[in-house]
């Protein structure tokens, strides 16, 4: 068999399939659990009039103001999205890693750049139903801060349509390059992840206990999530279009520039603290999330391959 053939047959493999599967519904199940947490977290990042207050706190005012439902607004489009991106990330991930490392050592190095690449392929291929998932999410929601301009979608496609004739095509890649700087959040969780797993294992091929897979992925989101939230702060207020046109036009000359007027801007007006304005409740379902996630993606997985009659693919330890 060629090289050419080998790479071919690792990116388009029934293993990377099981893995995007398993990340897909393991993501997917643990979201909709921890959904109200997002829901806070979220009102809290872009509503910048809005006190920061405790989560259970924000989440009752919610309840009171909006409806005992309001905490789940815009749940379907967030799980197509959410299936969709983590199908595309966990297929890139493994297929790549199956590629780039069989005969070779994993190393962290190696886990974060395939992470990174794994990223970049994600944030390009799923950021407009992220776009229109933040908008739903938060429309109709109460907020204080009176310069934001409600909407009004009927749903996903209607969204689509209203965003793109009002706002432009490129209107539905919003937030992309704060994205693109974001990849490095799956990415040292992915890393971090990883490299727990192989201590805990140490050398030898042992599925680890449902409390080690999710205390390793409670941990690595955590650190992923703190070392990265500023920026995810600013990809929440790009995407739901809250950034005015400023009248210097110069400030808009690429996309680095906007981000770091709006960090600026938002430590000007909060302080170091604003940049983590609801930080405490993305950590708690995020953290919880991302925990659960990896533990029924491990689960899932594991099954299938025993099922199936497969052994699943083990990286050499460094």
């Amino acid at each position: 068999m060629s090289s050419e053939d080998f790479r071919f047959s690792e990116v388009f493999s029934y293993e990377s399939l099981v893995h995007a599967v398993a990340g897909a519904v393991g993501s997917v199940t643990a979201m909709t659990v921890f959904f109200p947490l997002d829901s806070a977290r979220l009102r809290l990042q872009v509503d910048e009039k809005r006190k920061a207050k405790s989560t259970p706190a924000i989440l009752a005012e919610i309840v009171k103001e909006e409806g005992l439902l309001a905490p789940y607004r815009g749940w379907f489009p967030v799980i197509c999205s959410l299936c969709c991106s983590n199908f595309v990330y966990f297929y890139c991930f493994h297929s790549l890693k199956a590629s780039w490392l069989r005969g070779q050592k994993s190393t962290p190095g190696s886990d974060l750049l395939i992470g990174i690449a794994a990223g970049v392929v994600n944030v390009l291929v799923t950021t407009p139903l992220w776009v229109v998932n933040t908008r739903l999410k938060l429309q109709g929601s109460n907020f204080r801060n009176a310069d934001i301009r409600p909407t009004s979608y009927s749903g996903i496609l209607d969204a689509f349509v209203q965003i793109v004739r009002d706002e432009g095509l490129g209107a539905l890649w919003n937030g992309t390059f704060p994205s693109l700087l974001l990849v490095l959040n799956p990415a040292i969780q992915f890393m971090l992840y990883e490299g727990l797993k192989r201590q805990l294992r140490r050398g030898a091929h042992k599925e680890l206990s449902s409390l080690e897979v999710f205390l390793i992925g409670a941990i690595a989101k955590a650190v992923a999530t703190i070392l990265t939230y500023p920026l995810q702060t600013i990809q929440s207020i790009l995407r739901f279009g809250q950034l005015k046109e400023p009248t210097d036009k110069s400030q808009l000359l690429t996309s680095l520039r906007t981000i770091k007027c709006l960090l600026v801007n938002r430590v000007k007006k909060y302080g170091m603290l604003g940049l983590f304005k609801g930080l405490e409740a993305k950590l708690l379902q995020t953290v919880l999330t991302a925990a659960l996630m990896f533990l029924l993606y491990e689960k899932i997985a594991s099954s299938t391959f025993r099922v199936m009659g497969l052994s699943r693919p083990v990286y050499k330890k460094r």
